[in-house]
């Protein structure tokens, strides 16, 4: 997406059905995206999603240069949960963490959920971040399986 939006445009084909001839491929400089594994009947919704995720990225757009740091995939997983007010609802309540103030606590605390809820929702995201943080800086890079067969440091 951050290619899309500092690019100098692009021109959005949506394809009713089934889509296009294949011929429209092969004879211009066309790249296929895809939103994800789902079918629509019109490329439409799909170009709105492709547009909303490039806009929201140009300069001023959120507001404050930082606002998007930490939302889902910046860093290759996905965001930690929300909470808003009021501090319990319908018998559920902010995790205590939240409410403390410490800072650093938090952060810790959002990251483990991040970390989480990340390899629980979406393992083949979870299995290039592993992928990513055992890359060394020679460029070698452990076996996924080998973590998965160590312990865990937080039990």
């Amino acid at each position: 997406m951050r290619e899309l939006a500092a690019g100098p445009g692009v021109i959005l084909l949506c394809g009713r059905f089934e889509g296009f001839d294949e011929r429209i491929f092969e004879g211009r400089n066309v790249e296929e995206v895809s939103v994800g594994d789902i079918v629509l009947s019109g490329g439409e919704c799909a170009a709105l999603m492709l547009l909303d995720a490039c806009i929201r990225l140009l300069p001023g757009v959120m507001g404050a240069a930082l606002s998007g740091h930490e939302e889902s995939f910046e860093n290759g997983l996905l965001e930690y949960p929300h909470y808003t007010r009021p501090a319990e609802w319908e018998g559920r309540v902010i995790p205590e963490v939240l409410r403390s103030g410490d800072h650093a606590k938090i952060a810790e605390w959002r990251k483990r959920r991040s970390e989480d809820d990340t390899r629980l929702r979406r393992p083949d995201l979870w299995e290039r971040h592993i992928g990513a943080r055992v890359q060394s800086a020679s460029g070698a890079q452990r076996e996924v399986q080998d973590l998965k067969n160590e312990p865990d440091s937080a039990a």
